[in-house]
Protein backbone atom coordinates (compact mmCIF):
# COMPACT_ATOMS: atom_id res chain seq x y z
CA UNK A 1 0.00 0.00 0.00
CA UNK A 2 2.94 2.19 0.86
CA UNK A 3 4.51 1.63 -2.64
CA UNK A 4 1.49 2.39 -4.49
CA UNK A 5 0.69 5.37 -2.40
CA UNK A 6 4.32 6.71 -3.84
CA UNK A 7 3.97 5.32 -7.04
CA UNK A 8 0.54 6.62 -7.57
CA UNK A 9 0.85 10.39 -6.53
CA UNK A 10 4.21 10.80 -7.89
CA UNK A 11 2.89 9.78 -11.24
CA UNK A 12 0.30 13.06 -11.03
CA UNK A 13 3.03 15.14 -9.65
CA UNK A 14 5.40 14.32 -13.01
CA UNK A 15 1.97 13.85 -15.27
CA UNK A 16 1.08 17.24 -14.43
CA UNK A 17 4.36 18.94 -14.51
CA UNK A 18 4.96 17.03 -18.01
CA UNK A 19 1.68 17.76 -19.83
CA UNK A 20 1.10 21.85 -20.18
CA UNK A 21 -2.40 21.69 -20.77
CA UNK A 22 -2.55 20.83 -17.17
CA UNK A 23 -0.81 23.94 -16.01
CA UNK A 24 -3.79 25.33 -14.75
CA UNK A 25 -5.08 25.99 -10.94
CA UNK A 26 -6.66 22.73 -10.90
CA UNK A 27 -4.07 20.48 -11.35
CA UNK A 28 -1.49 23.04 -9.55
CA UNK A 29 -3.47 22.00 -6.44
CA UNK A 30 -3.69 18.51 -7.24
CA UNK A 31 -0.36 18.15 -7.52
CA UNK A 32 0.64 19.96 -4.60
CA UNK A 33 -2.19 17.49 -2.88
CA UNK A 34 -0.17 14.80 -3.80
CA UNK A 35 3.40 15.55 -2.57
CA UNK A 36 1.52 16.55 0.84
CA UNK A 37 0.04 13.38 0.88
CA UNK A 38 3.37 11.31 0.10
CA UNK A 39 4.89 13.24 3.34
CA UNK A 40 1.48 12.36 4.97
CA UNK A 41 1.71 8.75 4.48
CA UNK A 42 5.82 8.95 4.79
CA UNK A 43 5.74 10.23 8.18
CA UNK A 44 3.73 7.17 9.77
CA UNK A 45 3.92 3.66 7.67
CA UNK A 46 8.21 3.72 7.35
CA UNK A 47 8.20 3.67 11.09
CA UNK A 48 5.29 0.93 11.33
CA UNK A 49 7.65 -1.24 9.04
CA UNK A 50 10.53 -0.47 10.95
CA UNK A 51 8.32 -1.65 14.42
CA UNK A 52 7.22 -4.64 12.80
CA UNK A 53 10.56 -5.94 11.48
CA UNK A 54 12.73 -5.05 14.68
CA UNK A 55 9.57 -6.29 17.03
CA UNK A 56 10.43 -3.29 19.22
CA UNK A 57 7.43 -0.54 18.65
CA UNK A 58 9.45 2.52 20.79
CA UNK A 59 10.07 5.63 19.90
CA UNK A 60 11.90 8.50 21.88
CA UNK A 61 10.64 11.66 23.21
CA UNK A 62 12.56 13.76 20.65
CA UNK A 63 11.38 11.56 17.70
CA UNK A 64 7.48 11.23 18.62
CA UNK A 65 7.52 15.33 18.56
CA UNK A 66 8.80 15.37 15.33
CA UNK A 67 6.66 12.82 13.94
CA UNK A 68 3.64 14.51 15.60
CA UNK A 69 4.56 17.67 13.90
CA UNK A 70 5.27 16.47 10.71
CA UNK A 71 1.64 14.60 10.92
CA UNK A 72 -0.29 17.31 12.08
CA UNK A 73 1.01 19.74 9.13
CA UNK A 74 0.20 17.12 6.59
CA UNK A 75 -3.35 16.33 7.58
CA UNK A 76 -4.05 20.29 8.07
CA UNK A 77 -2.27 21.01 4.81
CA UNK A 78 -4.77 18.21 3.35
CA UNK A 79 -7.56 19.69 4.77
CA UNK A 80 -6.78 23.12 3.68
CA UNK A 81 -5.79 22.23 0.29
CA UNK A 82 -9.40 20.51 -0.51
CA UNK A 83 -11.22 23.08 0.74
CA UNK A 84 -9.04 25.28 -1.34
CA UNK A 85 -9.99 22.86 -4.58
CA UNK A 86 -13.82 23.63 -4.02
CA UNK A 87 -13.15 26.89 -3.73
CA UNK A 88 -11.34 26.55 -7.55
CA UNK A 89 -14.58 24.59 -8.56
CA UNK A 90 -16.78 27.01 -7.68
CA UNK A 91 -15.15 29.97 -9.14
CA UNK A 92 -14.73 27.81 -12.63
CA UNK A 93 -18.26 26.85 -12.46
CA UNK A 94 -19.99 29.80 -11.09
CA UNK A 95 -17.85 32.63 -12.73
CA UNK A 96 -15.87 30.85 -15.42
CA UNK A 97 -15.66 34.27 -17.38
CA UNK A 98 -13.76 35.53 -14.55
CA UNK A 99 -11.60 32.10 -13.62
CA UNK A 100 -8.58 33.20 -15.22
CA UNK A 101 -8.33 36.58 -13.73
CA UNK A 102 -9.61 35.34 -9.88
CA UNK A 103 -7.41 32.62 -10.29
CA UNK A 104 -4.60 34.00 -11.25
CA UNK A 105 -0.57 32.16 -10.45
CA UNK A 106 -0.47 35.09 -7.52
CA UNK A 107 -3.88 34.49 -5.89
CA UNK A 108 -2.86 30.20 -5.87
CA UNK A 109 0.35 30.91 -4.86
CA UNK A 110 -1.20 32.94 -1.52
CA UNK A 111 -3.80 29.95 -1.35
CA UNK A 112 -1.27 27.60 -0.94
CA UNK A 113 0.94 29.51 1.54
CA UNK A 114 -1.96 30.41 3.43
CA UNK A 115 -2.75 26.79 3.61
CA UNK A 116 0.74 26.18 5.30
CA UNK A 117 0.84 28.90 7.85
CA UNK A 118 -2.65 28.21 8.66
CA UNK A 119 -1.07 23.96 9.69
CA UNK A 120 1.85 25.89 11.22
CA UNK A 121 -0.96 27.81 13.68
CA UNK A 122 -2.39 24.12 14.32
CA UNK A 123 0.71 22.25 15.15
CA UNK A 124 1.51 25.63 17.85
CA UNK A 125 -1.41 24.80 19.57
CA UNK A 126 -0.74 21.13 19.65
CA UNK A 127 2.49 21.85 21.41
CA UNK A 128 0.95 24.45 24.19
CA UNK A 129 -1.31 21.01 25.14
CA UNK A 130 1.44 18.29 24.14
CA UNK A 131 4.33 19.56 25.74
CA UNK A 132 3.10 19.11 29.11
CA UNK A 133 2.90 15.34 28.81
CA UNK A 134 6.68 14.44 29.55
CA UNK A 135 7.55 15.25 32.91
CA UNK A 136 10.53 12.43 33.49
CA UNK A 137 9.14 9.60 32.57
CA UNK A 138 11.20 6.79 31.07
CA UNK A 139 8.39 5.33 29.12
CA UNK A 140 4.88 6.42 27.89
CA UNK A 141 2.68 3.79 25.80
CA UNK A 142 0.35 5.24 23.28
CA UNK A 143 -2.49 3.10 21.90
CA UNK A 144 -1.69 3.74 18.16
CA UNK A 145 1.16 2.45 15.92
CA UNK A 146 1.95 6.04 15.72
CA UNK A 147 2.15 9.44 17.92
CA UNK A 148 -1.12 10.48 17.34
CA UNK A 149 -2.26 13.54 18.20
CA UNK A 150 -5.35 13.01 19.92
CA UNK A 151 -3.78 9.81 21.88
CA UNK A 152 -1.19 12.33 23.13
CA UNK A 153 -3.80 14.83 23.81
CA UNK A 154 -4.96 12.04 26.97
CA UNK A 155 -1.73 11.79 28.40
CA UNK A 156 -1.58 15.65 28.92
CA UNK A 157 -1.06 16.84 32.49
CA UNK A 158 -4.84 18.59 32.39
CA UNK A 159 -8.13 17.74 33.50
CA UNK A 160 -10.54 15.65 31.01
CA UNK A 161 -13.02 18.54 31.17
CA UNK A 162 -10.06 20.90 29.45
CA UNK A 163 -8.50 18.38 27.66
CA UNK A 164 -12.07 17.63 25.78
CA UNK A 165 -12.61 21.48 25.31
CA UNK A 166 -9.47 21.85 23.86
CA UNK A 167 -10.03 19.22 21.84
CA UNK A 168 -13.41 20.39 20.48
CA UNK A 169 -12.25 24.00 20.05
CA UNK A 170 -9.10 22.66 17.59
CA UNK A 171 -11.44 20.34 15.74
CA UNK A 172 -14.28 23.50 15.53
CA UNK A 173 -11.03 25.58 14.17
CA UNK A 174 -9.18 23.20 12.03
CA UNK A 175 -11.71 20.80 11.17
CA UNK A 176 -15.27 22.64 10.36
CA UNK A 177 -13.58 25.66 8.78
CA UNK A 178 -12.45 23.85 6.12
CA UNK A 179 -15.55 21.96 6.02
CA UNK A 180 -17.58 24.86 5.67
CA UNK A 181 -15.89 26.54 3.07
CA UNK A 182 -16.39 23.60 0.69
CA UNK A 183 -19.88 22.81 2.04
CA UNK A 184 -20.61 26.73 0.85
CA UNK A 185 -18.33 25.90 -2.63
CA UNK A 186 -20.76 23.17 -3.46
CA UNK A 187 -23.63 25.13 -2.33
CA UNK A 188 -23.17 27.41 -4.64
CA UNK A 189 -22.28 24.86 -7.38
CA UNK A 190 -25.38 22.66 -7.26
CA UNK A 191 -27.52 26.04 -7.09
CA UNK A 192 -25.43 26.95 -10.51
CA UNK A 193 -25.73 23.78 -11.74
CA UNK A 194 -30.19 23.77 -11.03
CA UNK A 195 -30.41 26.67 -12.58
CA UNK A 196 -28.60 25.78 -15.76
CA UNK A 197 -31.29 24.31 -18.85
CA UNK A 198 -28.16 22.40 -20.31
CA UNK A 199 -28.39 18.51 -18.65
CA UNK A 200 -24.96 17.96 -20.63
CA UNK A 201 -23.15 20.94 -18.95
CA UNK A 202 -24.45 19.60 -15.56
CA UNK A 203 -23.27 16.06 -15.94
CA UNK A 204 -19.85 17.46 -17.19
CA UNK A 205 -19.81 19.45 -13.61
CA UNK A 206 -20.74 16.78 -11.37
CA UNK A 207 -18.48 14.34 -13.58
CA UNK A 208 -15.95 17.02 -12.82
CA UNK A 209 -16.84 17.25 -8.99
CA UNK A 210 -16.81 13.83 -8.17
CA UNK A 211 -13.47 13.14 -7.87
CA UNK A 212 -12.72 15.89 -5.16
CA UNK A 213 -16.06 14.96 -3.16
CA UNK A 214 -14.88 11.40 -3.16
CA UNK A 215 -12.08 12.20 -1.39
CA UNK A 216 -13.45 14.79 0.84
CA UNK A 217 -16.10 11.89 1.80
CA UNK A 218 -13.12 9.59 2.23
CA UNK A 219 -10.87 12.01 4.37
CA UNK A 220 -13.09 13.45 6.51
CA UNK A 221 -14.91 10.54 7.34
CA UNK A 222 -12.46 8.54 8.33
CA UNK A 223 -10.27 11.22 10.15
CA UNK A 224 -13.41 12.89 11.51
CA UNK A 225 -14.65 9.62 13.39
CA UNK A 226 -11.32 8.90 14.76
CA UNK A 227 -10.49 12.40 16.06
CA UNK A 228 -13.57 12.44 18.31
CA UNK A 229 -14.64 9.09 18.82
CA UNK A 230 -11.25 8.28 20.57
CA UNK A 231 -12.21 10.20 23.43
CA UNK A 232 -14.97 8.15 23.68
CA UNK A 233 -13.87 4.80 22.69
CA UNK A 234 -11.68 2.49 24.82
CA UNK A 235 -10.57 0.12 22.29
CA UNK A 236 -7.20 1.13 21.14
CA UNK A 237 -7.91 -1.59 18.17
CA UNK A 238 -11.18 0.30 17.27
CA UNK A 239 -8.81 3.33 17.28
CA UNK A 240 -5.61 1.68 15.24
CA UNK A 241 -7.88 0.31 12.50
CA UNK A 242 -10.02 3.02 12.03
CA UNK A 243 -5.87 5.22 11.77
CA UNK A 244 -5.44 2.86 9.12
CA UNK A 245 -7.96 4.23 6.89
CA UNK A 246 -7.06 8.02 6.95
CA UNK A 247 -3.66 7.57 7.45
CA UNK A 248 -2.46 4.96 4.48
CA UNK A 249 -5.75 3.86 2.44
CA UNK A 250 -6.71 8.02 1.89
CA UNK A 251 -3.15 8.82 0.48
CA UNK A 252 -3.07 5.69 -1.26
CA UNK A 253 -6.47 6.14 -3.42
CA UNK A 254 -6.17 9.70 -4.07
CA UNK A 255 -4.29 9.71 -7.11
CA UNK A 256 -6.60 6.31 -8.44
CA UNK A 257 -9.63 8.34 -7.90
CA UNK A 258 -8.68 11.42 -9.81
CA UNK A 259 -6.51 9.59 -12.45
CA UNK A 260 -9.56 7.03 -12.99
CA UNK A 261 -12.27 9.93 -12.97
CA UNK A 262 -10.71 12.26 -15.31
CA UNK A 263 -10.11 12.24 -19.01
CA UNK A 264 -7.64 15.17 -18.95
CA UNK A 265 -5.23 13.10 -16.46
CA UNK A 266 -5.71 9.65 -17.99
CA UNK A 267 -5.01 11.55 -21.89
CA UNK A 268 -2.07 13.22 -19.89
CA UNK A 269 -0.91 9.99 -18.44
CA UNK A 270 -1.13 7.74 -21.79
CA UNK A 271 1.19 10.91 -23.09
CA UNK A 272 3.71 10.41 -20.76
CA UNK A 273 4.21 6.87 -20.16
CA UNK A 274 4.54 6.62 -24.48
CA UNK A 275 7.18 9.00 -24.23
CA UNK A 276 8.97 7.56 -21.01
CA UNK A 277 8.87 3.76 -22.09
Amino acid sequence: MYILALFGNLLIILTVSFDSHLHTPMYFFLSNLSMVDIGFISTTVPRVIVDIQTLCPVISYVGCLTQMSLFVIFVCMDDMLLAVMAYDRFVAICHPLYYQVIMNPTRCGVLLLGSFLFSLMDLLMHYVAILNIFNGEDFIEISNFFCDPSELLKLAYFDTVTNNIFRYSVGALFVLLPISGILFSYFKIVSSIMRSSLSSGKHKTFSTCGSHLSIVCLFYGTGIGVYYTSSLSHSPRTNAVASVMYTVVTPMLNPFIYSLRNKSIKAALRKFLRRVF
